[in-house]
């Protein structure tokens, strides 16, 4: 199952770089959230997928015993998601602004006209 995944995130890594190449602003955005996921997709699989129980130290005992989930991945995956939603809506907002005041999303338009 780790192989599949690690195949998909660089599957998702690969078409994120390639529409980060692209010189449309939009294509650049899809990338950049195509990349995030892939990232968090990386993580997710590098933290050891385990269908064990909660990590949680039962009462009377002082060590976790037998396979336990790694919260530890988790909780930096859910930290991307949030930072990268963050990044997509910021900007999804420049780029907005951006295009209201070019009347492009050519990124090489962009460049002349501020220049």
């Amino acid at each position: 199952m780790e192989l599949i995944l690690a195949i998909t995130s660089g599957a998702l890594y690969a078409a994120g770089f390639y529409l980060m190449l692209r010189r449309r602003l939009a294509q650049l955005i899809v990338g950049l959230g195509l990349l995030s996921n892939g990232t968090n997709l990386l993580i997710f699989t590098a933290g050891s997928l385990t269908r064990a129980k909660a990590p949680i130290i039962p009462e009377g005992q002082t060590a976790m015993t037998g396979p336990f989930a790694d919260p530890v991945p988790q909780a930096l995956v859910l930290t991307a998601i949030v930072i990268g939603f963050g990044v997509l809506a910021f900007a999804l907002v420049l780029a907005h602004r951006v295009h209201a005041m070019t009347g492009s999303d050519d990124i090489d338009e962009m460049s002349k006209v501020s220049g």
